[in-house]
């Protein structure tokens, strides 16, 4: 291969990656005006995803983000080493989990953050941990998250919000870590008309009942959690889509 076509490929690679970056950046920062308001916690700004942060239950009560196909297709190989969360005070460990019989459950994935090493290593920070039955981590939650992607790549990306139940505990692990009972992730389209959303709600369990099975609205959502999901839209617009339950605008199969 010659010198010049050497050259080329290397800054074809450079603007592809810059490109990459900066629309999910830019994904990003219009997706701060959906931000859901904090019930139990305080807002912590990651460079891929803002989180609620709740002191007294020592996981996030909500992680946001705008996922986009860059980050789904990117390169970056998964970490796998859990981290403290640079921003806070006083973070959970990385191994305050041990024998707890409980997963580090992601609640932004790894695979949804493939962007670069930065993207990763923030999906990695215990902040962004709840703890979950392992049948639900690696199971029906893991086939929920596989979907949201699909559903990504498809509609060229979705603002995404996943968050634990704190209102009602199911134990504790290392009796500080608040083991919540159920699990909800919302995806949401802005589209030229109007907007698609749709919600689940998960126990912290396994479970072999089909994903359609545990849609609800997202009003049903913020009536169990307190948190305004979409507090920066008018009210004529939430009401549109927040009591409705469809799932005919996503595809299944």
């Amino acid at each position: 291969m010659s010198y010049y076509m050497k050259r080329f490929m290397r800054i074809s690679l450079l603007v592809t990656v810059l490109f990459n970056f900066f629309s999910f950046v830019h994904a990003q920062v219009n997706s701060d005006t959906l931000l859901p308001t904090n019930q139990k916690g305080i807002t912590i700004k990651h460079t891929y995803y803002t989180l609620s942060y709740s002191e007294a239950d020592k996981q996030a009560e909500w992680v946001a983000y705008y996922l986009t196909p860059a980050s789904i297709n990117g390169l970056q190989k998964r970490s796998s080493k859990f981290l403290p969360d640079p921003l806070l005070s006083n973070p959970v460990g990385s191994n305050s989990y041990t024998k707890s019989g409980y997963d580090r459950g992601h609640l932004c994935p790894a695979a949804d953050m493939k962007l670069n090493a930065v993207a990763m290593t923030e999906s990695f920070y215990m902040s962004n941990m709840s703890p979950q039955v392992p049948a639900l981590n690696r199971g029906i939650w893991s086939k929920l998250e596989d979907k949201v992607r699909d559903w990504a790549l498809e509609k060229n990306g979705l603002y995404v919000v996943t968050g634990p139940l704190l209102n009602k505990s199911c134990g504790t692990v290392n009796q500080k870590i608040t083991v919540p009972c159920a699990y909800y992730k919302m995806v949401f389209k802005q589209t030229k008309t109007g907007v698609e959303a749709i919600a689940f709600l998960l126990p912290n369990a396994g479970s072999t009942q089909l994903l359609k099975q545990f849609v609800v609205s997202i009003d049903y959502i913020e009536a169990l959690t307190g948190i305004d999901f979409f507090a920066n839209l008018p009210d004529s617009e939430e009401e549109k889509f927040e009591s409705r339950v469809l799932t005919n605008n996503w595809q299944w199969n």
